[in-house]
This record gives C-alpha cells, sequence and structure tokens, in this order.
C-alpha cells in the first residue's frame, strides 16, 4: 500500500520509543532504570483529580467548544496575568490535546512550502518533524556549551532571510534546562522586531525553575513585541498531568482563529473533563507545585554533582525543567567486550545493554557529543543510574 510522502519525512518520537523499550524490558524482569520519559513521576494533586471526578458525576461529558470552555480560557488569561502580567481575551486564547497538539495546529496554520523555521539547537525532538510534517524548512541555529547552549543575537541575525516565518524560544529548555533571562530576551526581541519574525514561545517547563531564578516570557517585554509572539503552554509538566492532554496558546486573534478551525477538523474539543481538571489547576492551589520543584532541585543537585564526577564528563547545571544534558564524547572512539562506541547512539544502545540504564541520545537534540538524562525519578534511582553509567562507561578502553 503507498502511503503519503509526508509521512516518510519524519520518524517516530525517540523519547516515547526509548521509554516504551525500557518498559519492556522492564516487563521481562530486566532491572531497568528509566531516564528517558520527560514527565513528572508525581502524582497528579488530589484537589485535580477530584474535580475532574466532579465533572464526570455531573455528566459534564459531552462536546464543549471547539477551541476550549470559556471557564478553562478564563483560568488561562488569569493565570497569564497573574504570572506573567500578560491581558488576552477569549478570542486570542485556544486549548488543544497538549502543548505539542497546540504546536502542531500553529505549524499547520502558519508555515507551508518555501518558508524556514529557527529553531535553536540543542531543541526539543518534536519540533522539527512538526515543522516539516507543515511543508516548511526547520533551520538549526547550533548554540554551544560554553555559551551556556543560549542563542545569541548575532547568531539569530545571520539566520535570518526573506523565507524566514518564525523563530522558537523554549525556555526553560528541553533538553539543556536553560533559562533567558529578561535582558537575554530583549536582545533577541530587538533582533526578531526590525525583522518582523513571528516568535513560539514555548513556556511549558516555566513553573519548574531553581534557585530563585525568574521566569519570562517574550511576550511580556513589551505590547509591541507581544503583537509577534504566540505564548504555548499547558498543564501537563507543572501539574505531573501528561496524561491529561490539555495545551494552550495565546496570541494574536487571526492566528488563534485559525488554529481552532483547524482543530474543528482534526480532533474538535480537547477532553470535557481534563479540561475541568485544568481549570482546577490553574485557579487552585499551587503548593503541590512548589513541593514538586522543591524535589527535582534536589535532584538536580544530585545528579550534575555525580555526573560531573565521571573523568571525562562535563554536565551544565540547568537552571529549570528537569534534564540534564551531559557531553560523554570523550569516551567515542573507545571499545568494551569487542563494542566500539563512536557516537551518543552507539552509547545510549551500549548503557541499555550493559548498564540496563535507560537515555536518549543527544543526536535527537541536534548534538551527538551529550546525552539527555530525565531526573523525574527519586534519588536511589538517580544515584544508582549513574553509577550504573560510571562502571559501564569506565569499561570503555
Amino acid at each position: 500500500m503507498k502511503l503519503a510522502s509526508r509521512i516518510s519525512r519524519i520518524k517516530p518520537s525517540p523519547t516515547l520509543a526509548i521509554t516504551a523499550k525500557a518498559n519492556a524490558m522492564r516487563a521481562q524482569g530486566i532491572d531497568i532504570i528509566s531516564f528517558g520519559a520527560g514527565e513528572p513521576d508525581f502524582d497528579t494533586p488530589e484537589t485535580i483529580k477530584k474535580a475532574a471526578i466532579t465533572a464526570i458525576e455531573a455528566g459534564f461529558t459531552k462536546y464543549t467548544p471547539v477551541g476550549g470552555t470559556d471557564e478553562l480560557k478564563d483560568a488561562i488569561i488569569n493565570k497569564l496575568k497573574i504570572d506573567n502580567n500578560l491581558t488576552y481575551k477569549r478570542s486570542e486564547v485556544f486549548v488543544s490535546c497538549g502543548a505539542k497538539h497546540t504546536l502542531y495546529n500553529l505549524a499547520q496554520v502558519l508555515f507551508e512550502e518555501g518558508d524556514e523555521v529557527l529553531i535553536p539547537g540543542p531543541y526539543w525532538v518534536s519540533y522539527v518533524d512538526i515543522i516539516l510534517l507543515s511543508g516548511a524548512k526547520p533551520v538549526i541555529i547550533d548554540t554551544e556549551l560554553a555559551d551556556g547552549f543560549k542563542l545569541k543575537p548575532d547568531q539569530l541575525a545571520r539566520a535570518i532571510n526573506s523565507r524566514t516565518r518564525a523563530v522558537i524560544i523554549n525556555s526553560p529548555s528541553n533538553p539543556t534546562g536553560v533559562t533567558y533571562t529578561k535582558q537575554e530576551l530583549e536582545l533577541l526581541a530587538s533582533v526578531l522586531l526590525e525583522k518582523g519574525i513571528l516568535i513560539i514561545s514555548d513556556d511549558i517547563y516555566e513553573k519548574i525553575i531553581y534557585e530563585g531564578m525568574e521566569f519570562f516570557t517574550m511576550a511580556a517585554l513589551n505590547e509591541e513585541i507581544k503583537r509577534q509572539v504566540v505564548v504555548v503552554n499547558g498543564v501537563s509538566k507543572a501539574y505531573a498531568m501528561t496524561g491529561w492532554r490539555i495545551g494552550y496558546a495565546a496570541g494574536p486573534e487571526e492566528i488563534v482563529a485559525a488554529a481552532t478551525k483547524l482543530q474543528s477538523q482534526n480532533t474538535s474539543n480537547p477532553a470535557s473533563i481534563s479540561q475541568k481538571a485544568a481549570v482546577e489547576a490553574l485557579n487552585g492551589s499551587q503548593d503541590s507545585v512548589t513541593v514538586m520543584v522543591r524535589e527535582f532541585e534536589k535532584r538536580r543537585n544530585v545528579i550534575v554533582e555525580a555526573l560531573n564526577a565521571i573523568p571525562g564528563v562535563s554536565c551544565l547545571m540547568p537552571s529549570g525543567a528537569f534534564y540534564v544534558f551531559p557531553d560523554f564524547s570523550s569516551y567515542f572512539g573507545r571499545s568494551a567486550a569487542g563494542r566500539t562506541v563512536s557516537n551518543s547512539s552507539e552509547l545510549t544502545a551500549y548503557l541499555l545493554e550493559d548498564a540496563k540504564v535507560a537515555v536518549v541520545p543527544g543526536v535527537e537534540f541536534g548534538q551527538d557529543n551529550h546525552i539527555r538524562i530525565s531526573y523525574a525519578t527519586s534519588l536511589e534511582q538517580i544515584m544508582e543510574g549513574v553509577e550504573r553509567i560510571r562502571r559501564a562507561v569506565l569499561k570503555l578502553a
């Protein structure tokens, strides 16, 4: 059977594939430590679950408006005002089935053949494929570990040409955890404002931030730049609601209207029950977020110290999210038991087979010298997992 050519342009999500493989091995009784999943290991807070149960019991199980209920839109508007000092109307907000779905909808209505979309690397794995499915060309702007994996204004300016349609800014970042300061965003915004380039601000890790680092979104810099920004966010990461599938965007009315029209022909509305739960997440107590972030910060400190203690490994201290992105390239070209490790994919396979530890190869994020490790797991698993990695790589000679 002939398939559409567009499906050959993309590949399955590597993070989900690694997690599935680790789960399959675990089901066979193999003692696997998985650092692959990009989701909190905490349970969804009880108040949020109860809001969903109440919705079910009240019969709130029918279709809702395509772009989300007014109640949820108002909760999003209120959140953006309180947390980010941003003002939006209901017509400037739409809700989708997770932030990934939100990004997909935006790409489909904004980009087409001949367009280019700038993506700072390292980047979240799905950006590239989402852009490719729109027909546009993803253009990667590589950043360096020495620069804290942050995009510089001169790099951005050099990458822009007549075909450039948009840039995606993800802060805090997956996979590096780096977070842009207000001043750094202002410098980038000055380049984009002058060129009239659309900005997609992926703020999904906004709440998971450390050491008093202040989160700032580019849309909040001033009213002029706000007109060029679409803010993307959701409840998955901050409230341990990955399976509930609620993401949202806020931005120019014409973009929101177009994305809502598209959604009317693919998923229709997000799940009614999940929307009720999301209202509680946004409007209710934020204490669970504070507790979760405090625990993530402890884990981050432990894993960064342990990784940097491995000879030849360099790991940046992330300021947000729950990932580290260590450089293991000093072990490339070495062998153990007749097996040579030459890149991040081969290292990942070696660690899974020899150490029984699942990580994601850095090449999938645009940096082959690195691997991504999620520390959304217990301290005990972190310490044991890093020790297994240490023992495995020290076998390579």
